[in-house]
């Protein structure tokens, strides 16, 4: 119980610290595959140490599969394809409203995880991830009709929002037999190779952004993305990666509130009782019985 308890209190703080991504992607100044280039790299150096200083994690590393170093790179290709999305939308919408877009990923995750692992859910779990998601609708209700430049942005938030779940479930896979600071280390490189062939493609700079937009990207590779996106890999080895992904759905919450105190975006009443309703279905969803699979 004292376990389980530790487990989800991490979550609990992965998710708090993943709720600074769209606050730091807002206040970098440069182009979306820059940015997320900095996050994943950065992000990769600060656990290289905890690589090279560990024989374990070295002994997993030389002694990778084929189909391991495939599922990492391609776990790393579908990153850099959700924050290459993700980024780019938060250009032309709100962040509310492209935060809530892209924490549809539960539906996803339900959907692979019913056709692809037999996961059978119990009804109040479907329940409560439905009312937590109609929460989400109704914080960002307001900014989805503002202009086909808005809604561009929430499309690419859904795309996002389905190669994440993607990531987890291969995750999921391979954390079964690798550490989560080899697989992530192999994932972020990979996904920063890709994204800085894409930076190069799009002719952006590497240099010569002010001090401002390097501390964001320091923050996105230290808060959202070690003490966020990291502890999730390393909790998937207990945790499932559908009650992952429904768990992120709280970085709405998080994001709406520094939003308010960090870019002066003020929270109505309509995005209050969002937060409620999110509350709510979050609550029914880990009160429900556990996931059961069909053998």
């Amino acid at each position: 119980m004292k376990t389980n308890i530790g487990l989800y209190l991490a979550l609990l703080f992965g998710v708090f610290s993943l709720s600074t991504s769209a606050i730091f992607v807002r206040l970098a100044n440069a182009p979306s595959a820059i940015t997320a280039f900095f996050r994943l790299f950065f992000a990769a150096l600060l656990l290289l140490p905890f690589l090279l200083t560990s024989k374990e994690n070295k002994r997993q590393l030389m002694s990778l599969s084929k189909k391991q170093w495939t599922l990492g790179i391609l776990s790393g290709l579908l990153l850099s394809a959700h924050y290459m999305l993700w980024f780019e939308s938060l250009r032309h919408t709100s962040v509310a409203s492209s935060t809530v877009i892209v924490t549809l990923q539960p539906l996803f995750s339900i959907a692979i995880g019913f056709i692809f692992l037999k996961e059978r859910f119990h009804k109040l779990a479907i329940g409560g991830c439905l009312i937590a998601i109609a929460g989400c609708f109704l914080i960002g209700w307001g900014d989805f009709q503002i202009s086909s430049q808005a809604l561009f942005g929430d499309l690419l938030a859904f795309l996002a929002a389905g190669f994440i779940s993607i990531y987890f479930f291969i995750g999921q896979a391979i954390r079964k037999e690798l550490s989560a600071v080899p697989y992530s280390v192999i994932s972020y490189l990979s996904s920063s190779v890709f994204l800085g062939c894409c930076a190069i493609m799009e002719r952006s700079s590497f240099s010569g952004y002010p001090a401002a937009t390097w501390m964001a990207f320091g923050g996105l590779a230290l808060i959202s993305t070690v003490f966020g996106q990291f502890i999730f890999n390393w909790l998937l080895k207990w945790i499932p990666a559908t009650v992952i992904s429904m768990s992120i759905l709280g970085e709405t919450i998080g994001t709406c509130i520094l939003a308010y105190f960090i870019l002066n975006e003020a929270i109505s009443f309509q995005q209050g009782a969002g937060i409620a309703t999110i509350l709510l279905g979050l609550v029914l969803f880990f009160l429900s019985p556990p996931i059961q699979r069909d053998r």
